[in-house]
């Protein structure tokens, strides 16, 4: 009697319903309500999809397969209870590198067995070299597209985690035909694979294709700026995304297709609302060099007007009197991890009556969401975060608190045509009547352009570290009561 698990159409079935899995879940982590529902039914998904996998092929060492599941959840579990809230954005690119690596693992593995088969056919027909990829052109393909999308997606990763770790310059690096070395490597690839197709057996030109494959990735993600690194972790998540799908050709399995392409289109999508939000194209983003010289916000002469300060509890005084806050939350807050601060101070504003809002740019932060996930995390309601709607709150509030946040406020994107950041959608905090600025110093945010919005005159800034400065607003808060 067949056994149905090593049957196609059953395994066929349970991709089928583990990709279901898989959609259902990416449509729940849509909200934050339902994030930790959609981890749970993704992962069930993929259980599914790694069971059916194992029961169809007779090979798989289950102690193997076993110790790696240990070591790979126990890693996992280690990680996301030590890696500190300000820390997910390098985690999520070093995760999205390691989806590149694995693709690549698997192309690699997949030219090895094909070469072998090659060379056993050629002596069973007495051949020289005349059996090769010709009859596996999707395969072959798809293979050199895993390695290179793969590899592109390891190298820029680790890039962009040593631009969000900030022991890489956050600067762009550009250098003297950055381009046209680019463009090289790329035909030279193109060549490559042309060699190797006519002598499959040929590893050189297989590891040279690796090789070119993995600067590429570093030189691709070097110019880019550290303001940008929020796009950059989403395009690359993309790419982690397209790799898996290219792997899915390569072993025929129609799920790695199916989720690869999901994670890819989803990517895809994700980077160009983000390059919307800042009014700049995919192309400007990954060749403009944005940030490579810093510049003032003003006009020629600098800014005009003097920067106030006050202490917290001058700040609490105001807020007291206050009918609507909103707060516009940046890095500064994860450095800080202010968001529990935030959650507290939030509630004792509403005991009083006043009305809070918070105002999230699409590329607050260093990763996409990573606002959204620090005030989940603190238990702050989602109905109270809003997107760029909320510029239109903003004339009609008496205190607006910026925690940390720079260029998404910087009302220079809308007046000064000689800023870097001109045309880039901002929040207007600078309409509210009061504003509270949260920050360390006068240092410039990550994209190293000077603020105007701390010159206004309805402007006060309030130095020290952010959690610090919001307990000192609670502390004079209470007092008042």
């Amino acid at each position: 009697m067949p056994n149905i698990l090593t049957e196609a159409w059953f395994r066929d079935l349970i991709y089928l319903v583990s990709v279901i899995f898989f959609v259902i879940g990416l449509k729940k982590l849509g909200s934050p309500r339902t994030a930790r529902k959609g981890n749970l039914l993704s992962a069930f998904g993929m259980f599914l999809a790694i069971a059916i996998t194992l029961a169809n092929n007779e090979i798989i060492d289950w102690k193997l397969y076993t110790a790696g599941i240990v070591i790979g959840g126990l890693i996992g579990i280690i990680m996301a209870k030590k890696v500190a809230m300000t820390s997910m954005p390098e985690m999520v690119a070093i995760f999205n590198g390691f989806g590149g690596i694995a693709s690549t693992l698997v192309a690699i593995a997949e030219y090895y067995e094909q070469t072998a088969s090659f060379a056993e056919a050629a002596v069973n027909v007495g051949s020289t070299g005349s059996v090769g990829f010709e009859g596996n052109m999707i395969i072959y393909v798809t293979m050199i597209l895993s390695v290179l999308v793969g590899l592109v997606t390891f190298s820029g990763s680790f890039i962009a985690f040593g631009k969000l770790a900030e022991f890489l310059p956050t600067k762009p690096i550009l250098f003297f035909g950055q381009q046209l070395l680019n463009a090289a490597m790329f035909i030279g690839i193109i060549a490559l694979t042309i060699f190797l197709f006519n002598e499959p057996s040929n590893e050189m030109y297989f590891w040279a294709i690796v090789g070119v494959s993995f600067f590429i990735g570093i030189t691709l993600t070097i110019p880019i700026g550290g303001a940008d690194m929020p796009v950059v972790v989403s395009l690359l998540n993309s790419y982690s995304g397209i790799a898996v799908a290219m792997t899915g050709f390569v072993l025929s399995n129609n799920a790695l297709v199916i989720v690869g392409s999901l994670v890819g289109a989803s990517g895809i999508i994700l980077t160009m609302i983000m390059c919307k939000a800042m009014n700049r194209s995919l192309a400007n983003v990954i060749f403009g060099g944005f940030g490579a010289e810093t510049s003032g916000g003003g006009e020629e002469g600098g800014f005009q007007g003097t920067v106030k300060s006050m202490s917290p509890d001058e700040a609490g005084m105001i807020l007291d009197q206050a009918e609507s806050v909103i707060f516009v939350p940046g890095y500064g807050m994860a450095v800080s991890q202010a968001q529990h601060a935030v959650k507290e101070l939030t509630d004792q504003l509403e005991e009083r009556g006043i009305d809070v809002k918070f105002a999230i740019h699409p590329v607050a932060g260093r990763m996409p969401g990573h606002m959204n996930v620090l005030l989940a995390e603190a238990g702050i309601d989602y109905e109270k975060l809003y997107d760029m709607d909320i510029n239109k709150h903003f004339s009609k509030t008496n205190v607006a608190i910026v925690i940390g946040a720079n260029d998404v406020v910087n009302p220079a994107a809308k007046t000064n045509k000689s800023s870097p950041i001109y045309g880039m959608p901002v929040l207007n905090v600078e309409e509210a009547q009061q504003v509270f600025v949260l920050k360390r110093s006068m240092k410039p945010g990550f994209a190293g352009i000077e603020n105007e919005l701390f010159f206004k005159d309805n402007t006060t800034m309030i130095f020290g570290d952010a959690k610090k400065t919001i307990e000192g607003f609670i502390s004079s808060l209470e007092e008042l009561d």
